[in-house]
């Protein structure tokens, strides 16, 4: 999917439609198509799952942006619907970050978050977080807002620094951050409901909401979220955590020999289904060699 083929529908026009957006976390092509087929109008890559799944690493900086590139580009041209990534620091200074708003745009990624934590970075909800002057990440907020290829691009700024220096420090770099040209914020970490609530309060403008489930913040329903005021609830990596307890599951059945799962996951038939052999059968059935007569008709 290129800038010219992006779905139709953008992060910024879902906005409009629902509060809040619940966008579940992709980690691979097959979440991305199972996240669509289950109704969600849009979803959201993360470093932290695409790290873990694809590479096999913790989120503590050591992919970048040719990595991620490469893994979002499979998620997105898996399915149609609008994606919010995670852009990390911009890994770099203002050009770079510009030169990674392009990449994603024009891989049809409508919508992004960059954070002011210092390189390397590492998951919010880790220990030995360090931010950046708040100047710092106002200089790549306004090179970034301002060389859009895409006006409909949604930039959020996350701040890494309630972990840091405290809920007020959050809160002030959360409004420069605003008037430095973010379209909406992200307050990392925060650690009840009521931080939660004081931040939309306090600062006007489209808040989003990471529930990470093991992280410090506490997990919330999403009609709480919206009834709170945010914009966005992101729940990054539920599929990940489910899917590597099954997996670890169904190893220990085989390893065991007992093989008591057996017959317990999906039905073959159905995962067919999930990754469109139907699609692709009628592809075949219709152009194949197995019918020359309809290649020649043009039927």
């Amino acid at each position: 999917m290129t800038q010219d083929t992006r779905a139709t529908a953008t992060i910024r026009d879902l906005l409009a439609r629902e509060k809040p957006l619940v966008l579940p976390g992709a980690h691979d092509a097959l979440s991305a198509r199972l996240i669509q087929q289950a109704g969600f109008r849009g979803f959201f890559i993360g470093g932290f799952q695409t790290a873990g799944a694809r590479y096999g690493l913790p989120d503590i900086g050591l992919c970048q942006l040719g990595e991620f590139s490469a893994a979002f580009r499979d998620m997105v041209n898996a399915c149609d619907i609008p994606v919010l990534v995670d852009a990390d620091n911009g890994y770099g200074d203002v050009k770079n970050c510009v030169h990674l708003l392009h990449t994603y745009e024009r891989m049809g990624i409508s919508a992004m978050f960059i954070e002011d934590q210092v390189a390397p970075k590492r998951c919010g909800h880790m220990a030995g977080k360090r931010v950046v002057p708040a100047s710092e990440m106002e200089a790549k907020l306004r090179a970034m807002s301002a060389n859009r290829l895409d006006p409909r691009t949604f930039i959020v700024a996350r701040t890494d620094a309630r972990a840091i220096h405290g809920m007020d420090e959050a809160l002030r770099r959360a409004e420069r951050y605003v008037r430095a040209g973010a379209d909406g914020v992200f307050i990392e970490s925060m650690l009840d409901e009521e931080e939660m609530a004081r931040a939309v309060r306090e600062i006007d403008t489209v808040h989003v909401a990471n529930m990470l489930e093991g992280g410090l913040s506490p997990i919330v329903p999403p009609q709480v979220l919206g009834q709170m005021g945010y914009g966005i609830a992101l729940y990054g990596i539920t599929l990940l955590l489910r899917i590597v307890k099954t997996m670890q599951a169904a190893l220990a059945d085989l390893r065991s020999g007992e093989m008591r799962l057996v017959g317990t996951g999906a039905n073959f038939d159905d995962y067919l289904k999930v990754v469109g052999i139907d699609q692709w059968r009628a592809i075949e059935d219709t152009y194949g060699e197995a019918h020359p007569d309809r290649a020649m008709s043009g039927h």
